[in-house]
C-alpha cells in the first residue's frame, strides 16, 4: 500500500484513541465525583488512568505485534512530553500554575520513586515478570495512598448523579481505545520499515505526542477553569501510571525489549526532567517563565530524536 495510506491509518487510529479516551475520562470523572472523590484525587487516579489508556493499549498492542521496543519509548516519551510540553503549555497559556495540595509530602516522592524503580528494573536490559510485579505493586501503593488521602473539605462538593449510560460509555470507550491502539502500532511499524527509522524513535516522538494529547487537553481545560490542582495532579498521576502500569502490564503478554539508546539518552533525560519538576514544585507553583523553560527542554528532546532519525 502507498505510504499515504499508512499515514491516514495512523491519523485515524490516533484520532480514535483520543476521542475514546475523552469519552472515557468524561464518564469516569463523573462517576468519581458521584462517589464524593475530591478533584485532586480524580486527577491523580481516574483522569490520569483514563488519559494513560492510549499508552497502555498501544504498548500491549506493540508487544503482541513483536514491536516491543515501542513500549519503553512510549513510556519515556510520554512522561517527558507530559512534564515539558503539557505543563509548559499550561503555564504559558493559562498563567502561573498554583496548587493547594503540597505535592512534596507524598505525591512527588511517589513520582521520584517510580522513576528510580523503573531505572533499576531495566538497567540490565531485561524486564522480567518479577520486575513487572514490583512495578504493579508500586501502582497499588500509589492507588491506596491516593484514596486514603482524600481531602474531606473538597469531598463536600456537590455529587452529580450518574446513570447506567456512564458505565456503558466507559466500556465502549475502552474497546475503541484498544482497536485504535492496534492500528496505530500497525501503521507505525509499516511507516518505520519504509522510512528505515527505528520504531522506538517514532514511539518517543509521534506516539508519545499523540497519546499525550488527552493529558494536554484535560490539563489546559482544567487550568482555564481555575482547577489547576487537576492539571498538576493529572501529570503526576499520568506519569506514575505510565511507569507502573504501562511498563508493568505488557511483560505478561510477551518479552519487552530494552534498547541501549533508551538507557543512554531517553531514560536519563526523563530522570532529569522529573527532578527539575520536583524543584519547581517546592514553591507550590509553576510560573509562566518556568513553563517557557520546560518548552525549551521539549524542543531539545525532539531535536535530538530528529537528529538520530536523520
Amino acid at each position: 500500500m502507498p505510504v499515504l495510506v499508512y499515514v491516514g491509518i495512523l491519523i485515524v487510529s490516533l484520532a480514535v484513541l483520543l476521542k475514546a479516551s475523552d469519552w472515557f475520562v468524561a464518564a469516569a470523572e463523573r462517576i468519581g465525583l458521584s462517589f464524593g472523590i475530591s478533584p485532586f484525587i480524580i486527577g491523580v487516579t481516574i483522569v490520569a488512568f483514563g488519559t494513560s489508556l492510549p499508552e497502555l493499549a498501544s504498548s500491549i498492542a506493540a508487544v503482541l505485534d513483536n514491536e516491543s521496543s515501542i513500549v519503553l519509548g512510549n513510556v519515556l516519551g510520554s512522561n517527558i512530553t507530559n512534564v515539558t510540553l503539557i505543563l509548559g503549555v499550561v503555564a504559558v497559556v493559562g498563567g502561573t500554575i498554583h496548587f493547594r495540595k503540597d505535592v512534596m509530602n507524598i505525591d512527588m516522592p511517589l513520582l521520584l520513586t517510580s522513576a528510580a524503580l523503573l531505572t533499576f528494573t531495566i538497567y540490565d536490559r531485561v524486564l522480567s515478570l518479577f520486575d513487572a510485579f514490583l512495578l504493579l505493586s508500586g501502582l497499588v501503593i500509589f492507588l491506596v495512598y491516593s484514596f486514603r488521602s482524600k481531602d474531606e473539605e473538597e469531598a463536600e462538593e456537590e455529587r452529580p448523579k450518574v446513570t447506567f449510560k456512564s458505565y456503558l460509555i466507559v466500556i465502549a470507550a475502552s474497546a475503541l481505545v484498544f482497536f485504535g491502539a492496534k492500528y496505530t502500532i500497525f501503521a507505525v511499524s509499516e511507516l518505520a520499515a519504509r522510512a528505515d527509522i527505528s520504531p522506538e524513535v517514532i514511539a518517543l516522538s509521534v506516539i508519545a505526542l499523540g497519546t499525550s494529547l488527552p493529558e494536554l487537553i484535560v490539563s489546559i481545560t482544567a487550568a482555564r477553569k481555575g482547577r489547576t490542582e487537576i492539571a498538576v495532579g493529572n501529570v503526576l498521576g499520568s506519569n506514575i501510571f505510565n511507569t507502573y502500569a504501562v511498563m508493568g502490564i505488557p511483560p505478561f503478554f510477551g518479552q519487552v525489549e530494552i534498547t541501549e539508546s533508551a538507557l543512554q539518552f531517553s531514560l536519563p533525560f526523563m530522570i532529569v526532567i522529573t527532578l527539575l519538576l520536583a524543584f519547581m514544585c517546592l514553591s507550590k507553583k509553576i510560573s509562566r517563565w518556568e513553563g517557557m523553560m520546560l518548552l525549551l527542554f521539549y524542543a531539545y528532546f525532539v531535536s535530538e530524536l530528529l537528529k538520530d532519525a536523520i
